[in-house]
């Protein structure tokens, strides 16, 4: 097996070890990411936009006079997803034709801290079209394959960054989320993805929230460290944010990692059906065994679900969704002094764009407060009657385990079909109830622990109480010890390995 081929098993922290300790330069680093994207991704997809030469350059920097001040991840291979975040001078797409070509002049606060702690961004990952389907198959660049199956989907909308976790080009990449943007591909792909706590990372200087606060910025990796050591180094409020989520209780998520749940939580679970009126029975035996993994580990584990349903909030959510992808659309435009038109976009796209331009301010914020509504009453699920009432006993659980999606990596196409209409309900009942984190702001995560016979991974899906990263990160941690998965890599070299129960 090759050196580069050896790294692809690495998760960011130990790729970064290596450079500390001398055995590899931070440029020899970045390098080996570079082979395996020229490499891999022609069958992948996997890759927007690249940048290389500026990532190099930035390798060959000097650190500065304090080098123990470095972060656990300096100089770790790192890809943007091409919806969000920008950086000054590359190109930025948003996977639609309409932004082809476009380089905005001004970056962004979260590409700044990426590259604060030491993350190196050697290009773009691909997305869906505006982010506004759950797989990543735009017309623009192309369709991101699943590594597990090139014939499925990868998820979406970060599906780029997913694949290229899970295939092992880099070992952490940027995600973002306002209905399960980051935890769909993470199932669909094997690797492991948390939607932070509303307001938990910065969105300026561009914006200050996105969709009333649907949308949260992170990342997705091959490891839980990974992902709690981004978060400690992107996390807090920017000057001017108009809100900002509270602090971490556990002083940092690394060190929620470190130090594991601590307690018995009392943890929920759920195999109830989404808007579909289905569950695949590998993503509800998914669930059933998390379950159960949980209890050997010491856990409080108990069947049982919160009143309030997605399916009951399809409707309003989309309000949001259709103004958030008009508004993004909108200020596109007017950055790139372009002018929308129908033959530059998908078909979904479009129709969500017209929608949104129709909708009156009367009616947007009536589902603002329909959803506002249902997120006091799913609040009430995790907190403690005594905190409420000022008495009783009654403890709110801490975690609450469902399904990420309704089914497996879905066929290549699955969302393309019928009506705009019918592809949006399709995408719906993909997602399952994942858009409930996001309406309620509440953190979420997927933790890849099953995979089917046919070789393809399933997420099992983790809700906490709000502003409780920790938790999720520290029970994670516990269930990656556990069931370990970043062992796992399709491709050459690396067949499929037999799945346990998990």
């Amino acid at each position: 097996m090759s050196f580069s081929e050896r790294l692809r098993e690495l998760d960011g922290h130990a790729q970064a070890e290596l450079v500390r300790t001398g055995e590899l330069s931070r440029g020899d680093l970045l390098r080996a990411a570079i082979e395996r994207i020229e490499r891999l991704d022609g069958s992948l997809g996997s890759v927007a936009v690249t940048s290389f030469d500026r990532a190099l350059a930035q390798a060959d920097e000097p650190d500065g006079p304090h080098p123990e001040e470095r972060g656990p991840l300096h100089g770790v291979p790192f890809l943007l997803k091409d919806l969000g975040p920008t950086v000054a001078g590359m190109e930025a797409t948003m996977g639609s034709r309409f932004l082809k070509g476009f380089v905005p002049a001004q970056g962004s606060e979260l590409t700044d801290r990426f590259e604060a702690a030491g993350l190196r961004v050697l290009g773009k990952a691909r997305t869906a079209e505006f982010g506004v389907l759950p797989t990543t198959e735009n017309t623009a660049q192309g369709a991101t394959v699943n590594p597990w199956d090139h014939a499925r989907s990868a998820g979406g909308s970060s599906g780029g960054s997913a694949a290229a976790v899970a295939a092992g080009l880099v070992p952490v990449a940027h995600a973002n989320d306002a209905g399960g943007s980051i935890r769909i591909p993470a199932s669909n792909c094997g690797v492991f993805g948390l939607k932070p706590t509303r307001a938990r990372t910065p969105l300026g200087p561009a914006v200050g929230d996105l969709m009333n606060g649907l949308a949260a910025e992170h990342v997705v990796s091959r490891s839980v460290r990974d992902s709690a050591a981004v978060l400690d180094a992107i996390s807090g409020p920017a000057p001017g944010d108009p809100y900002w989520a509270p602090p971490v209780a556990a002083g940092t998520f690394a060190r929620a990692v470190a130090e594991g749940p601590g307690r018995r939580l009392r943890i929920a679970f759920s195999t109830r059906a989404g808007s579909g009126g289905r569950l695949d029975p590998a993503c509800a035996t998914a669930v059933r065994e998390a379950a159960a993994l949980c209890a050997e580990l010491g856990h409080e584990v108990v069947e049982a679900e919160p009143a309030v349903a997605f399916t009951d909030l399809v409707e309003p959510f989309l309000v949001l969704w259709a103004a958030g992808v008009s508004s993004a659309i909108s200020s596109f435009a007017l950055l790139s002094g372009r002018t929308p038109e129908p033959g530059q976009f998908e078909e979904l796209t479009w129709e969500l764009y017209e929608q949104g331009r129709t909708l009156s301010a009367a009616g947007y914020l009536l589902a603002v407060s329909t959803l506002q509504r249902a997120a006091r009453g799913l609040a009430g699920f995790y907190e403690d009657e005594g905190e409420r009432q000022g008495r009783g006993s009654r403890r709110g659980y801490d975690v609450l385990l469902g399904p990420v999606t309704s089914e497996p990596a879905p066929p290549l196409g699955t969302f393309s079909v019928g009506t705009p209409r019918q592809q949006l309900t399709r995408a719906v009942e993909f997602c399952h109830e994942t858009p409930l984190a996001n309406l309620t702001g509440q953190p979420a995560m997927s933790v890849p622990l099953h995979w089917t016979e046919a070789g393809l991974p399933v997420g099992v899906h983790a809700t906490g109480r709000f502003g409780d990263e920790a938790t999720l990160f520290a029970l994670a941690a516990q269930l990656e010890q556990a069931r370990p998965w970043a062992h796992r890599l399709p491709g050459p070299g690396h067949p499929r390995m037999e799945t346990r129960s998990c």
